[in-house]
């Protein structure tokens, strides 16, 4: 069936230059960043809307891992939300952040690097490193808040949570206006994005966004109601703040628990649940159905995510904890 909506082309360009982008209009561009093998540019998208008055810029972030897919229709609905002849200042959503990965339903960049690990990149380096130092230097730098979209990674399950440092006033509060289930302080780590948007002075918050490869609407949602609620809190524009139906859990440090041996793996408790010390959280079995291994939690703690992959090698994950 062929489809019956009209196309309309999209402007290509090679930087992205707000002062030269429309005011009081949404406009959608695809920006350059690299070419691949035969030469062909391989093009980022961006969607901006420039408010008629001056203000703050925002930029929201999504798949900067290919298959980490719930951000993109948070930004896809929040530009079909605002009205930028009553925007003061400017939202920036890139939708597609790693888009060759996104196309392969792959989490890694091309030559099989993480992009956020290896941020700011390199001016003169790998196609990755080149990837992640224009991607942070033609559009990362224009922000001065961002919000970074993703979800757990495959074979995990995550809830709706932040990693922010909560140290920095501005991004606490700006955490607890997204209306999460779990807020986690996290500085951020040498490497990946948000470390490299606060090198520049821009207030950054990681947000993770339930499981990859999907959409969940309950999550896709409740982002929106938050994203919503950071906007009116920067003043950009005028609608109420919306408070959380149940409150924020904030936890102060978490840890990862890994598996001693491999075989198969159960995993127990699901995502916000509160563990007791010595809740037993994991089993491995062999392919004979023998226990061979239990996992019990050493503290009191909120389940932040856990894997749902039953094929665990040694050292794999089980259950990602946090301390209130």
């Amino acid at each position: 069936m062929k489809s019956k909506t009209p196309s309309s082309a999209i402007e290509i360009i090679s930087e992205l230059n707000l002062k030269q982008v429309p005011t009081g209009q949404i406009s959608c561009y695809w920006l350059k960043i690299i070419s691949n093998g035969i030469g062909q540019s391989i093009r980022i998208p961006i969607m901006i809307a420039k408010g008629t008055t001056k203000g703050k810029v925002l930029g929201i972030t999504a798949v900067i891992h290919g298959d980490e897919l719930n951000g993109v229709p948070v930004i896809q609905r929040l530009f079909s939300q605002i009205d930028p002849s009553k925007l003061k200042g400017t939202i920036i959503g890139v939708p597609g952040a790693n888009i060759s990965a996104m196309l392969r339903q792959q989490r890694r960049f091309d030559d099989n690097e993480d992009l956020n690990r290896i941020f700011p990149g390199k001016e003169i380096g790998t196609a990755s490193q080149m990837y992640a130092y224009r991607f942070l230097n033609r559009i990362v730098k224009n922000f001065n808040y961002h919000l970074d979209l993703h979800t757990a990674s495959y074979g995990r399950i995550n809830p709706y949570y932040i990693r922010a440092d909560l140290s920095r006033e501005i991004t606490s509060h700006l955490s607890h206006l997204l209306n999460p289930q779990i807020i986690l302080h996290k500085p951020a780590d040498l490497g990946n994005l948000r470390y490299s948007a606060e090198q520049l002075g821009i207030h950054s918050i990681t947000v993770e966004l339930g499981n990859p490869a999907l959409y969940q609407e309950h999550l896709i949602e409740a982002n929106l109601v938050g994203i919503g609620n950071v906007i009116s809190h920067l003043g950009m524009w005028e609608k109420p703040i919306i408070q959380p139906e149940k409150p924020v859990l904030v936890c102060q440090r978490s840890h990862w628990f890994h598996t001693d041996k491999g075989g198969l793996l159960e995993t127990f408790h699901q995502p916000t649940d509160r563990i007791a010390k010595g809740d037993l959280i994991g089993r491995i079995r062999n392919l004979f159905g023998k226990t061979i291994a239990e996992y019990q939690a050493p503290f009191d703690g909120i389940m932040i995510g856990k894997s749902i992959n039953p094929i665990s090698q040694t050292g794999a994950r089980v259950m990602h904890l946090g301390v209130e």
